[in-house]
């Protein structure tokens, strides 16, 4: 007859406490060393919104942090190749977990306004397009670092200053002489 393990070692226990009864006199102690030993601190994710701009005379990439303490961290940059609206997407995304991943946070929660960036990164639409297929796997890659990352779509008129901050790394690329973006 076969006997599960679990009910064995079950059985073994249960024994051993019937052979070994508590005495009626022994008390539990609330003095317990280290007793904040299993405290644990939980600290609320960084939020981390980003946005990608390109046109012909140039493409910039804005992310913005909200560190757990409530800290704004703005960055902008440009990109030093014109590209696509969807390229820019992904590389200000990468710029930002790339960031996360060099301070060592472990939780984050992404938003952005690219729907397709967005929704091929959580697997609800496919990469039909070979040039973001490597920014597709750099992103997911870093996501995988990080741990405990949670992606969520925006509109637009919900992440403006990420927006605001490429649209002037857009600019700052621009070799015209003047540039009118608005903001």
């Amino acid at each position: 007859m076969y006997v599960p393990q679990k009910a064995v070692k079950g059985q073994v226990l249960a024994d051993f406490l019937a052979d070994h009864p508590m005495s009626a006199e022994w008390e539990l102690s609330n003095d317990l060393p280290d007793e904040d030993v299993l405290v644990i601190e939980i600290t609320p994710p960084w939020k981390m919104y980003f946005d990608g701009t390109s046109h012909k005379e140039g493409a910039g990439a804005g992310v913005v942090f909200i560190t757990s303490e409530g800290e704004v961290l703005p960055y902008s940059f440009t990109l030093t190749q014109n590209c696509s609206n969807n390229v820019a997407e992904y590389q200000a995304l990468i710029f930002g977990l790339e960031m996360v991943v060099d301070v060592k946070q472990r939780h984050l929660k992404v938003y952005g306004d690219s729907q397709l960036v967005i929704n091929q990164l959580l697997g609800l639409y496919e990469v039909k397009k070979p040039e973001l297929l490597s920014y597709h796997n750099c992103a997911k890659r870093l996501m995988g670092w990080l741990g405990d990352v949670e992606l969520e779509h925006l509109p637009r008129k919900d992440n403006k200053q990420a927006d605001a901050l490429a649209k002037l790394a857009s600019t700052l690329s621009m070799t015209d002489k003047e540039a009118h973006i608005p903001i």
